[in-house]
């Protein structure tokens, strides 16, 4: 229980001086000056009034006989204020001879009357007696307040306490119960109070006296007891599993005080939580812990028998996409479909586990050779990469595995899985939906990855990037289109090629911002250029994935066209059939989205990817860019000839535009006019050059000179 303690107020000690002479306020400040207090005159009664309001006043020497307002009339008002009601008066006459008026001084409420003349040393005595009672008095009210205060605390909290409290006397009958322990025990406070402590007790069992229980016997000793797994009897027959703390109270309150926590939650939850320690609550199967613990203990005895083992790891294709666009229960039961799967495939003594989100683990204990090991991966990407129905919505899936075997890849457990997790980010590099091996070289390959990881991120704070331009020319007039906007990384003086950094960049969550970048950079370039090129210059950027997908795409693009005063089809979005076809009906809307906003779309590498033509016809696109590669073999190779052919007359017929990428000799151009292709980009007209050479690449090439 909290105890008051007085704390003192400051000592003021201000004396209010009143009196209508001038000549007695300066008589009485020269007197009192000297001693311990702050001397304040004033002349009136109503100045006297005003001053007790601002100032910290202890005592008032109060003259009777004042014009307007005199000195009973001042008392009266001081009583009658809650703020002055208590401040010691001393009455100042020079009437000896009044005896009326002396009463009166005492009825209004002076505590003495002094008569003129007086002795000085009197009338200080006086003071410090009066100032030393008015502290006492001050701090009585102070302690009463605390009291006050301490004693509604202490029941409130007595009251309210979630915990169990009861007050024993040394006798072992119950003074004080609070509503918690009452609740608990399913009965009354009244019923409690007055009652032995021990007949509530079912566990520890004490069959002794109470003078001869350890309750007492802590209590004497001055001692905390606390008996390990207590129960207490419950009104209606059952028991409550508690945990009991007994500690005396002072010695005086001849007492000890009982606290009792309700651990029947506690005791269920330890039972979920022993329960759950090793088990994914939503498969089933082991999740980190209990995987890690079964492969602790297969890593015990591999050598004993003989055989290998081989530790996979499994990570989902398109999880995300579908967990996004489904939402979050669809995507649980897309993994417990998936955890069903994989238990197909396993032998009895094969451990599966959940390692955390689309990631689960398979260990595959004694093995003959590690091809078996890749037997199993490719059946479980064949059971898993098919399309696969939730609440009535087709999605398709794929799987990434990686194969760590023993002892070749690690002999802990944070190695193999170490390994298995890196053999499945080679897996998912090399194309998706298929497996591979854990080697040395892919280590190698994984440190590095690690250190331009890091590099890329303070490449990304320090915004340590560049935008360089290659010309799009129409082939037939050689009239500049416009330029594709390209990303180059600079790292320490060596180029770093985007292929090796821009999937890094949408692994790490870190190409929207970059791509924001390029964006604002590539737009302000666009805008810069106006006076050179006009207005009709088309600018080409480059999307990913992860921007198509981005809600704030648009906003962004809206914003930026705003700010640099830009016709929005100055811009032209390139994006990759992979990304349109990712999902549907998300690219089908933001393709007219930005349409709507006027924003030209092209089609990056078209032929390389794996999208259906049923699907092309759907598409809101201006552009088709065939990829370098059919150009460079279209005139040695016929199948080659025949896409880009193909292409064309596909984009023709449905209106596109199309632009032949990587384009080098005059012979390419002249095949691709022969055959109906627009515009061109390659080393024939430009490399990819820098925003000062872009701004003075010519409106119209000479296609003579480049004869």
């Amino acid at each position: 229980m909290a105890q008051a303690q007085v704390k003192a107020l400051p000592r003021s000690r201000t004396l209010l001086v009143v009196d209508d002479r001038e000549s007695n306020l300066i008589a009485m400040e020269a007197l009192l000056g000297d001693g311990d207090w702050q001397v304040h005159t004033v002349n009136s009664g109503e100045a006297a009034l005003q001053a007790m309001l601002g100032l910290d006043v202890e005592l008032v020497l109060l003259d009777v006989q004042m014009p307007g307002m005199d000195g009973f009339e001042v008392a009266r008002l001081m009583r009658s204020n809650p703020d002055t009601r208590y401040i010691p008066i001393i009455f100042v006459s020079a009437n000896t001879h009044n005896r009326d008026a002396v009463l009166q001084g005492y009825a209004t409420g002076a505590v003495d009357f002094i008569l003129k003349p007086f002795d000085p040393q009197v009338l200080k005595h006086k003071i410090n007696t009066l100032l030393s009672h008015e502290h006492n008095r001050r701090d009585l009210q102070l302690l009463a307040q605390q009291l006050d205060r301490e004693q509604a605390f202490n029941a409130s909290v007595l009251n309210n306490a979630a915990e169990g409290i009861l007050v024993v006397g040394e006798d072992g009958f119950i003074s004080f119960a609070n509503p918690a322990i009452a609740s608990m025990l399913h009965t009354q406070v009244e019923y409690l109070e007055g009652t032995q402590l021990l007949d509530h007790l079912a566990a520890p069992e004490v069959n002794v006296p109470w003078r001869n229980s350890d309750f007492y016997r802590h209590w004497r000793n001055g001692e905390t007891y606390r008996p390990h797994e207590a129960q207490l009897r419950i009104a209606d027959g059952g028991t409550l599993p508690v945990a009991l703390s007994c500690s005396p109270l002072p010695r005086q309150q001849r007492s000890m005080v009982v606290i009792a926590l309700d651990m029947s939650d506690v005791r269920d939850l330890h039972a979920q939580l022993e329960a759950q320690a090793v088990t994914d609550a939503l498969t089933g199967l082991l999740n980190r812990r209990g995987f890690n613990q079964a492969l602790e203990v297969a890593l015990s005895r591999v050598d004993r028998n003989g055989k290998g083992m081989a530790v996979l790891y499994i990570d989902l294709d398109g999880f995300k996409r579908i967990n996004d666009s489904l939402g979050h229960e669809a995507g649980d039961a897309i993994l417990c479909k998936v955890a069903r799967l994989l238990e197909t495939c396993m032998r009895s003594y094969d451990i599966l586990g959940r390692m955390g989100g689309d990631e689960f683990t398979a260990l595959l204990d004694s093995l003959d050779n590690p091809e078996d090991a890749a037997r199993v991966a490719e059946k479980l990407i064949e059971l898993i990469s098919v399309k696969h129905t939730i609440d009535g919505n087709e999605v398709t899936l794929g799987a990434s595995i990686g194969i760590a075997c023993f002892p070749g890849c690690g002999e802990h457990v944070d190695e193999l899985l170490r390994a298995a997790d890196m053999a499945m980010y080679e897996a998912k590099r090399n194309g998706r939906q298929q497996f591979r091996f854990f080697s040395p070289e892919m280590n190698k390959r994984a440190h590095a990855r690690l250190i331009m990881e890091e590099n890329l991120r303070s490449a990304t704070e320090r915004e340590d990037f560049r935008l360089v331009y290659q010309p799009q020319v129409y082939l037939d007039s050689g009239k500049l289109r416009g330029f594709e906007a390209l990303l180059r990384w600079d790292r320490q003086g060596e180029e770093i090629l985007p292929g090796d950094f821009v999937p890094l960049l949408e692994e790490t969550r870190l190409i929207n911002r970059v791509g924001q970048w390029v964006m604002r950079k590539g737009i302000r370039q666009c805008h810069d250029w106006k006076s050179l090129f006009g207005e009709e210059l088309i600018l080409s950027l480059n999307v990913s994935p992860v921007q198509f997908i981005s809600d704030s795409l648009l906003n962004n693009l809206s914003q930026l066209l705003r700010e640099q005063d830009l016709k929005p089809g100055q811009l032209e979005l390139e994006v990759t059939e992979g990304t349109l076809m990712q999902d549907l009906d998300h690219s089908c809307a933001m393709l007219e989205k930005l349409r709507q906003l006027g924003v030209r779309v092209a089609i990056d590498d078209f032929g390389t990817g794996y999208s259906s033509l049923a699907y092309l016809r759907h598409f809101e696109i201006d552009t088709l860019k065939i990829d370098h590669l059919f150009i460079s073999n279209m005139l040695v190779s016929p199948r080659d000839a025949a896409v880009v052919s193909t292409i064309l007359e596909l984009g023709r017929n449905l209106g596109m535009e199309v632009i032949a990428e990587g384009v080098e000799s005059m012979a390419q151009r002249d095949w691709l006019i022969e055959h109906g292709c627009q515009i061109m980009q390659g080393y024939l007209v430009s490399p990819v050059v820098g925003p000062e050479l872009a701004g003075g690449f010519p409106r119209q090439t000479d296609w003579a000179a480049k004869g």
